[in-house]
Order: structure tokens, then sequence, then C-alpha cells
């Protein structure tokens, strides 16, 4: 089993989540982050640390966020690999929990 980043994370891309991962599993893009399927241990230390609540085990994801298994494993094999917390977007609270974002995700 994996975790996987969700809807949320479009916009938010809060990076507290990937100094835990003990082993290096999250992909940054433009505006998103992404778990490599591949690579995640199913360690469950990153979920409680996203501020957007936007990662969930594959068997807990919301309805409606389903896609985002397959989309997590496709930019995870084109995304580089972050290890280091960074500063959230500016606007990063603005955008948390606003619906149907995936329109502005960035690849």
């Amino acid at each position: 089993m994996t975790f996987v980043v969700t809807e949320n994370c479009i916009k938010c891309k809060y990076t507290d989540c990937v100094e835990v991962c003990p082993v290096d599993c999250f992909h940054e893009g433009p505006n998103f982050l992404a778990i490599d399927p591949d690579e995640c241990i199913d360690c469950t230390l990153c979920e409680p640390e996203c501020p957007a609540q936007a990662i969930f085990a594959e068997d807990d994801l919301p309805s409606g966020q389903e896609a985002f298994l397959t989309l997590n494993a496709e930019l995870a094999k084109i995304w580089p690999v972050i290890t280091a917390q960074k500063d959230a977007p500016p606007d990063a609270t603005e955008w948390d929990g606003k619906p149907d974002k995936l329109q502005y995700l960035e690849r």
C-alpha cells in the first residue's frame, strides 16, 4: 500500500511532509507534491504532517480522489525528489479547501 497526495495539495503545496519521510518518496512539481508508490513504505509519518490534510492511505482515499493514485505515480516519474521543507506559496491558505483544483495542476 502507498500513501497518496490528493487534490487539496494543488496550489497549497505545503512541504512539511517531506522532512519526515524516511525513504525520500516525495517529488516536487510547480504547485503540487507527489508520492512515488514504488518508494513509499507505508510508514504513516507524512499524513499527520500535512496542514492541508491532502495525504491519505491508498485504501482510505476520499470519494472522487481515486485518480490521484495514478497521477502520483505518473508525476513521481518525471518530477525531482524533494527532501527538505520549503516555504509554502504566499497564497496557500487561500487555496486550502477550495474544490475542483485539478484544473490548476501544473506539470
